[in-house]
């Protein structure tokens, strides 16, 4: 072992010693969510909050940090104290960024330490009910007559959900206009006011629009029709076959993290997720809880980097589409 790698082992070590003589958490826990309220990641802070306050003791801070598909508030993590007292609760947008922001100031994965894989969630293709559109088929067909006259708005540039409207586009040989948002609530706002015709989200966050009437679901991205809509097709049934993806979300602390911390935070989330009331909750939301293994999430992070870093190379998806 090098001198350099002795000296990096005995201050992590130095680290661990003093985490562990102090009890944790000894103060109020940021939870960085790197988007604005209204959305999918934070509906699921604010549905942890209470019980990870029970649990640990001490208030759960929200820190709504939006701006760059969540770049913004995962750099802040990223230069926190690896104290166990800052945390950032993160959606797919985490694993695409590094492929379509120059110059990330951050490594998405070295920079951080894995909490927890917490859940996944299928999207719907969600249109305004004045639009004529009945199905996926006829915004395509409406795309072919006027290239680029027809937008879809997503809760971020970069996002899987952007991902997949160009990938629509790019496999039906059509030219969709995309509108990124810096979150999810400022696009519901836009798609209910009718200022965007179309839209791709989580279950989550359409479902309860399009249940009310408010919004017309046209199919959903996930492999299998959705619970919440049994009778709307998937993209790869109604005109794109063999396309499926899923969002996701997780929970990272800045590299370093004490493993004792790492572990403690971890049981504790997993603690909330099998709370009945709060799994009824994210089941009505659409989300399907997963809670893996800190290394597990870690491992999924490293290959969600690579999947969709090559279908952005593969079909010149930029942040500007």
């Amino acid at each position: 072992m090098s001198v350099l790698a002795r000296s990096v082992l005995a201050l992590t070590l130095l680290w661990c010693a003093q985490a562990l003589a102090q009890p944790w958490p000894s103060r109020p826990i940021r939870l960085i969510v790197p988007f604005p309220p209204g959305g999918t990641t934070d509906l699921i802070a604010r549905l942890a909050q209470p019980y990870l306050q029970q649990s640990l003791g001490v208030p759960i801070v929200i820190d709504n940090r939006g701006g760059a598909s969540g770049a913004i508030g995962a750099g802040l993590a990223a230069r926190s104290a690896p104290d166990g007292h800052t945390f950032l609760l993160v959606w797919d947008t985490h694993a695409v960024n590094p492929s379509v922001i120059p110059n990330l100031p951050y490594d998405p994965a070295k920079d951080f330490a894995p909490i927890m894989l917490i859940g996944i969630s299928g999207m719907v293709i969600a249109t305004h009910p004045a639009t004529p559109y009945r199905s996926l088929r006829d915004v395509i067909a409406a795309a072919r007559l006027k290239p680029g006259a027809i937008s879809y708005g997503t809760p971020g540039a970069g996002s899987i959900p952007h991902l997949v409207g160009a990938l629509i586009g790019n496999t039906t040989k059509t030219t969709l206009t995309h509108v990124g948002y810096k979150g999810g609530g400022p696009m519901v706002v836009d798609i209910l006011a009718g200022h965007v015709p179309t839209a791709i989200a989580t279950v989550a966050l359409l479902s309860p629009h399009v249940n009310a009437g408010r919004l017309r679901a046209l199919a959903v991205t996930s492999a299998r029709r959705a619970s919440q809509f049994p009778d709307v097709p998937t993209i790869s049934e109604d005109a794109v076959p063999g396309l499926a993806a899923d969002s996701w979300w997780g929970m990272l602390a800045p590299a370093n993290l004490p493993p004792p911390i790492v572990t403690r935070m971890h049981a504790e989330f997993a603690k909330a997720l099998r709370t009945p009331a709060l799994r009824e909750r994210w089941n009505q939301n659409g989300l399907v809880i997963v809670g893996s293994q800190p290394a597990d999430f870690g491992a999924f992070l490293v290959s969600e980097i690579a999947r969709w870093g090559k279908v952005v190379r593969d079909n010149g998806i930029t942040v500007g589409q």
